[in-house]
């Protein structure tokens, strides 16, 4: 990643509310295409407030920001779904539809963002469920598949459109320590294919694994640590 690449996230003196409280002052932050940003703090610190500013979820009221191109300040709730076009979003709780198989689940997705060909939408179905290692699951409803496999489901709905940005909050926190480390490593190739992956997480041991930019929400400040927090004792 060289200091010519697009930027994909851009704060400037930018103050982050949860409701009336700021939780987040004075934020600045650049991401660029190819960079792994982990994302750390205690619970409560403002990273998912962060996280939400930047799908808009959150209003941006103080600062600049612009995410994907688009200028946070200006986004009106009826134009937040144009921002989340150009992003994926993973979750920790999957936020799957239980009801359809996985490959339903992806066409909902590409429905619902006006893809109008059905055959388009079989193939690009199938180019991500390959891509994240479900290609032979896609007739599995999401109780038949294991808590990886959702994970990996959650990863492949976020990649359907190309987003350059994916956003993910807490993707390893309900998994066993070698699912989570597949799930890593997943989005860790998707930064090397020239993406920008930010991911907000409470599992400290995964910066020594998987290294990255790290940036820690502390007392109402984001900063960028040059290392590892280190354990206490």
């Amino acid at each position: 990643m060289s200091d010519s690449a697009p930027i994909l996230i851009e704060l400037t003196g930018a103050d982050l509310h949860q409701e009336e409280h700021v939780v987040l002052r004075d934020v600045t932050l650049t991401g660029r295409a190819g960079e792994f940003i982990y994302l750390i703090g205690r619970t409560g610190s403002g990273k998912s407030s962060l996280l939400k500013t930047l799908y808009g979820e959150l209003p941006l009221r103080h600062g600049q920001g612009q995410v994907c191109g688009m200028d946070l300040t200006a986004l009106q709730p009826e134009k937040v779904h144009l921002l989340r076009r150009k992003l994926g979003i993973v979750f920790q709780d999957f936020e799957l539809l239980t009801d359809r198989t996985a490959e339903a689940n992806l066409d909902f997705v590409l429905k619902v963002t006006d893809w109008k060909d059905a055959s388009k939408r079989r193939e690009r179905i199938g180019e991500v469920l390959a891509l994240v290692g479900l290609d032979n699951k896609g007739y599995k409803r999401p109780h038949e598949l294991s808590g990886g496999e959702r994970q990996r489901l959650a990863v492949a709905r976020a990649l359907l459109n190309s987003p350059e940005l994916i956003l993910a909050d807490e993707p390893t926190g309900n998994l066993d320590p070698r699912t989570a480390e597949g799930i890593l490593d997943l989005l860790h190739q998707l930064a090397s294919d020239g993406r920008c992956v930010l991911m907000a997480t409470h599992d400290h041991g995964i910066l020594q694994r998987h290294p990255g930019r790290i940036l820690e929400c502390d007392r109402g400040q984001l900063t960028e640590l040059e290392a590892p927090p280190q354990p206490t004792a």
